[in-house]
């Protein structure tokens, strides 16, 4: 019975988050002693649903919490070539995606259709899960290291507080009724958490080998998303605006944007980059603002390039991401009509896009855990050589794709393998 209260309490929280219709917000940050400046604001998920929980994974790469097929799972945004890919291929829904320091992989929540709730980690080249915690409900959670994990685990009617060696198979529990904000205090050995233990909710810190606990300052009144800018500042959002709070220099929270000209109407989930050059914002949608941007957005003329590489790898990227989410037509549609797929050198295995369409179609339907990872990419003029390594039906293959771009498709391709 505790079990079944554990998830249904769980689900919930999801319902709250996921009914209304979020999506995720790039900024590049200017920040001075005095003031910060939001800039060049992108909607990175542009889709309908629940888009959320955002972190870097690294200074050119977004993980995000996205919906596809009325499911949610862990997407990867490339910020150069301004595509995503869906990095998992499970049943259940994964939530919190995180980059695990110094390893190859990801982790996530994963909700699965029975019901059982665990955190499991994702390797980056193909997709591959395994259960992580196993005797923990996790909610929400951050890395302290490697092995250490500082979460918010479900318990009867509230989140407590665990800090998990994932290592050594040890959990220790250090608070009761906490919130969903974990964070590494930059330059420090501390985590931060929300308490909720007082009417006035609280940022606290954490030191998860010694179990010291400090409190920092107060949140805002029932808001319990934050993220820090550097050791010394956090941000924090109230509706459409963004505030900020400096230890030992202010008195209390000071605003510094207001988000509703961007489509934002109520700020959800924050995060920075290392460099705190860069600002993820989750957010509620402003439908009319939404529209407003669309609309400016479609009215821009099409802009001249004269960047013949840049072009040909955009090219190369958006049929490697149409590629990885089986998605046929935006696969085609990165190609000449007249495309020709040889194996080397010159053994030619389709001719014409209607021949490539009809083999990659079956291919696309035959293999549900297909995958490609670029482990290198060399930029020669218009041709783009990828070394990839695919999964495809529990089988990994490397093998050399040759790429060559004319008028802004991919007219020919050589597999060497």
């Amino acid at each position: 019975m505790r079990k079944l209260f554990s998830l249904l309490l769980f689900f919930a929280f999801l319902v709250a988050n996921s009914q209304s219709n979020t999506d995720v917000f790039l900024f590049d940050l200017k920040t001075s002693s005095n003031s910060i400046e939001l800039l060049n604001h992108k909607n990175i998920s542009a889709n309908d649903g629940y888009d959320n929980q955002p972190s870097f994974l690294d200074n050119n790469t977004v993980l995000y919490a996205g919906t596809r097929n009325d499911q949610t799972d862990i997407v990867k945004y490339t910020i150069n070539y301004d595509s995503k890919i869906f990095i998992n291929h499970t049943e259940g829904g994964e939530y919190s995606p995180l980059k695990i320091p110094n390893k190859n992989e990801v982790s996530a929540v994963r909700l699965d259709p029975d019901g059982l709730q665990r955190l499991y980690t994702y390797n980056l080249r193909n997709g591959e899960s395994k259960e992580l915690i196993k005797d923990l409900v996790v909610a929400y959670y951050t890395w302290y290291d490697n092995n250490i994990v500082v979460c918010a685990a479900i318990e009867e009617n509230r989140l407590n507080l665990f800090v998990v060696n994932t290592k050594g198979g040890t959990s220790k529990k250090y608070q009761e009724n906490v919130g969903r904000s974990f964070h590494k205090i930059p330059n420090s050995n501390l985590v931060s958490f929300i308490s909720k233990e007082n009417n006035t909710w609280q940022i606290k810190s954490l030191n998860p080998k010694t179990g010291v606990t400090k409190v920092i300052a107060n949140t805002m009144e029932g808001v319990e998303d934050i993220c820090w800018l550097n050791s010394k500042t956090i941000l924090s959002g109230k509706d459409s605006k963004l505030y900020k709070l400096t230890l030992q220099k202010d008195n209390n929270w000071k605003q510094v944007a207001d988000l509703s000209s961007k489509g934002i109407s109520k700020i959800t989930r924050l995060a920075t980059n290392l460099e705190s050059s860069m600002l993820l914002i989750a957010g509620d949608i402003n439908e009319n603002a939404k529209k407003t941007e669309e609309t400016k957005e479609k009215e821009k003329p099409a802009s001249e390039t004269s960047n013949e590489v840049s072009e040909a790898e955009a090219i190369v990227q958006k049929q490697l991401e149409a590629y990885n989410n089986r998605d046929i037509d935006a696969f085609m549609a990165t190609y000449s009509k007249n495309v020709k797929l040889y194996n080397y050198p010159n053994e030619l295995q389709t001719d014409g896009a209607q021949q490539m369409r009809k083999r990659y179609e079956q291919w696309f339907n035959q293999t549900p855990d297909l995958r490609a990872f670029i482990k290198k990419r060399i930029v020669i003029g218009n041709k783009i050589i990828d070394e990839e390594q695919v999964t495809a039906n529990g089988q990994i293959f490397n093998a050399v794709a040759i790429y060559e771009v004319e008028n802004g498709l991919i007219s020919k391709v050589t597999f060497i393998q």
